[in-house]
């Protein structure tokens, strides 16, 4: 089947190694945040980051920039990366090819980075190969699922401790979905990492 998993596994990374999955050799761990900027929520995310010193990377969807320019301004300001999203929160595994490379193009025109997610990290193989020739392709090894409502958020956090290591991607969602188990999981995620000797760092958008 012509599609890439969304299953950060070893497989994975090893059918598609041109995709960014962590960064190896690297003694931070990247938090990364998909889906905003949606109001309070991501203003919440800025304030928390704020207190503990931390920057981020935050991958926006063209819609809320465009929507909410100003908390897109205020993590610019606040001197986080942002990244591209696409437009719409495209689902690549169900839109035409040309239709997904057209609304990453309409986001870019507001998200001035080289750095790009697909929407669920779902991408067709050509697709990728398309979008590789302007930006990195930022996936991830550590996913809470904080989105999934079935998932108490101290089973959101045991994914995390199980599964970082320097040089993990973690993404979280400022989203209302996901709003109830990232406000739990993301401030004892970044009390574990601390205490555990971990730092933390962006992802460069150049």
């Amino acid at each position: 089947m012509n599609l890439i998993s969304v299953k950060p596994s070893q497989i994975a990374e090893m059918a598609f190694p041109r995709l960014t999955w962590r960064v190896p050799g690297d003694s931070k761990v990247y938090l990364t945040f998909d889906d905003g900027p949606i109001p309070e929520i991501t203003e919440w995310v800025l304030e928390t980051l704020a207190t503990y010193k931390i920057q981020a990377t935050f991958f926006c969807v063209g819609e809320n920039v465009e929507k909410y320019p100003e908390i897109f301004q205020k993590i610019l300001e606040a001197e986080h990366s942002v990244g591209n999203h696409t437009y719409n929160h495209l689902n690549g595994w169900k839109t035409d090819c040309d239709k997904y490379l057209e609304n990453v193009e309409k986001a870019s025109m507001l998200i001035k980075s080289h750095l790009f997610r697909p929407p669920h990290g779902r991408i067709r193989p050509s697709v990728a190969t398309k979008i590789l020739k302007t930006y990195k392709v930022v996936m991830w090894d550590v996913l809470p699922k904080d989105y999934d409502n079935e998932l108490d958020p101290e089973k959101c956090l045991a994914t995390v401790i199980k599964k970082v290591s320097k040089g993990s991607i973690i993404v979280f969602h400022d989203s209302i979905k996901a709003e109830k188990n990232m406000r739990y999981t993301l401030p004892k995620t970044i009390d574990y990492l601390i205490e555990n000797g971990y730092t933390f760092g962006k992802l460069p958008m150049q």
